[in-house]
């Protein structure tokens, strides 16, 4: 399943982030984000550098914090089942960033569409109109219902289902087969 080559990347790319700087349960384990230095590390190892090679600055892993905690509203309203209140937050990240398409050619890569913001001096606006763009392309179609939250006890951990069936309600096979273990001790006691 894809939603389009553009947007699966820009989606997984918030998955992740949502996952590595929003708190919450990992598979039965409570999870805080990472801060400061270690933060701004695992955001470089997560998007990469700047062209310029530049790497994310502390204050910069921090905004993105604020920004992955608001795409962590879209994925819980989207797993709840309130389209609109993800529609909302997701048009508000568009106003927020200027969110504008360009074409772009990097990389050995053929002419394909990005999409950045107004404020070009911000990467994490730039990062921001790009997922706020991406999540838009999903929730404007019928595959919306590919985004969740992990339904395993326990874990609150944001999902992109890739599936052919569109069947996957867990962030990782460690979950499913936690609540399928669970299920079967549960039939036989």
């Amino acid at each position: 399943m894809n939603f389009n080559s553009h947007t699966d990347a820009v989606v997984r790319k918030a998955v992740a982030l949502v996952n590595l700087l929003t708190e919450g349960e990992d598979r039965s384990r409570k999870y805080l984000p990472p801060e400061g230095a270690e933060r701004a590390a695992r955001l470089d190892d997560l998007l990469g550098p700047s062209r310029s090679g530049r790497g994310f600055t502390e204050a910069e892993a921090e905004e993105f914090g604020r920004v992955a905690a608001t795409l962590r509203m879209v994925f819980a309203a989207i797993a709840a089942g309130d389209i609109d209140a993800a529609a909302h937050q997701v048009n508000d990240m568009l106003m927020a960033t200027g969110a504008h398409p360009t074409l772009e050619r990097h990389d050995g890569e053929p002419w394909h569409i990005h999409f950045h913001s107004t404020d070009e001096s911000s990467r994490v606006k730039s990062w921001a109109a790009g997922y706020a763009t991406g999540l838009a392309v999903v929730l404007g179609g019928e595959l919306y219902d590919r985004l969740g939250v992990c339904t395993a006890p326990h874990c609150d951990r944001a999902y992109v289902d890739t599936s052919r069936n569109g069947s996957k309600r867990f962030c990782s096979t460690a979950c499913q087969n936690r609540v399928k273990a669970a299920a079967f001790r549960e039939r036989r006691a």
